[in-house]
């Protein structure tokens, strides 16, 4: 798909007419609003303007981002939204608030579409195929997504606002300079898993056997899984291995589990999203600790979580979208990794479970579900 870049000051007029200089920038609807604008800024109501009262309006309309999306007559970009989980389970709406915030308004200045898979594979390639033919501007997506989304499309631009391990996963070929047309939010941080278990273990100290479940048919939970396994052999912890493939595995996993596990390590993408409150139901049922990547673990019933701030991450997804809609490339654009993380506890469940949560980890939590 053709574009051209967005100029953020109005083309220079010396030399040429106009009307040039409006059509060569592609902004019709530009020309017309300054134009009136310049009326008002002449004499009074007066048709008759004057070329600098119509620059000072041009370049007025220069911050409107419909004004410098407007490639064709009536036109406005699309934003293709597709969630691989279901809809409560991604801050949709703070990504929509940060785009509004920087001019983009939802049904007036870029419709969004928004699809839920609801961990689907199916669903997933269905709703990309539907972007692709609809001729979308932007698709934004994460997890397992993106490499659907980059099979079926080389130019509509992709943000994936989290993903496990990008360059493991072949979507960019590097951080710094993602190439193509895939760039987004990196879930990977330094020694973010060690950091987990040290949680984990601060909070259920007697913890000496550890479980770890992770959608092995999703390379990156299955990645963080055998860090998870190293790391916590590497503290003495003995370890056991539970893989799912689909929602069917999860019962016979915890029966298979049975007393050989102090806690519970769960490795998140869309499976695990899509069955979060079944996995958390199970692992009360066998008095297991668990802790999960993101807040939705806890806010399901699990005791805590710790990883990247979810709505940040969305905040600078939508800040990218805004980028590309202006006309950056989005191969150009570097990926980013998290700096905003959330520790969150759910004293409930604790109670529930018979442990009490040192006064030291609850003052460093940022939420404390009740």
């Amino acid at each position: 798909m053709k574009r051209r870049a967005h100029s953020k000051s109005p083309l220079p007029l010396r030399g040429r007419s106009i009307r040039e200089a409006v059509g060569e920038s592609g902004c019709l609807q530009a020309y017309t609003r300054a134009r009136a604008s310049a009326v008002r800024l002449g004499r009074g109501d007066s048709p008759s303007i004057g070329r600098r009262a119509f620059i000072v309006a041009l370049g007025a309309t220069a911050a409107w981002p419909v004004v410098a999306w407007a490639q064709q007559p009536g036109r406005l970009p699309t934003i293709g939204f597709l969630g691989t989980v279901a809809k409560s389970a991604w801050p949709a709406e703070t990504f929509a608030q940060r785009l509004r915030e920087l001019g983009w308004i939802d049904g007036k200045t870029v419709p969004i579409e928004y699809r839920w898979a609801e961990g689907r594979r199916e669903r997933i390639s269905e709703y990309v195929a539907e972007f692709v033919r609809a001729k979308v501007d932007v698709i934004v997506t994460g997890g397992d997504a993106v490499s659907a989304a980059k099979q079926a499309t080389s130019t509509i631009p992709i943000v994936f606002a989290l993903a496990v391990d990008p360059i493991g996963s072949g979507f960019v070929a590097s951080l710094a300079r993602p190439g193509g047309n895939v760039t987004g939010l990196s879930l990977e941080s330094p020694d973010l898993v060690g950091k987990r278990l040290e949680l984990l273990r601060g909070l259920v100290p007697g913890c000496h056997r550890l479980a770890v479940m992770a959608n092995v048919d999703y390379p990156a939970a299955k990645k963080e899984s055998t860090e998870v396994l190293a790391a916590a052999r590497a503290l003495g912890l003995e370890t056991v291995s539970l893989e799912i493939r689909r929602a069917e595995d999860i019962a016979p996993a915890f029966d298979g589990l049975k007393d050989r596990a102090d806690a519970l390590y769960v490795a998140d993408d869309a499976l695990v999203a899509s069955n979060t409150p079944r996995i958390n139901t199970f692992a009360l049922a066998s008095r297991l600790p668990t802790i999960f990547d993101t807040r939705r673990g806890p806010q399901a019933g699990a005791l805590m979580s710790y990883g990247p701030s979810l709505p940040a991450l969305f905040q600078r997804a939508a800040d990218m979208v805004d980028k590309i809609l202006r006309g950056a490339k989005p191969g150009d654009i570097p990926v980013e990794e998290p700096i905003k993380f959330e520790l969150v506890i759910n004293l409930t469940t604790a109670k529930a479970l018979g442990i009490t949560v040192p006064p030291n980890l609850l003052v460093l939590a940022d939420e404390a579900i009740e």
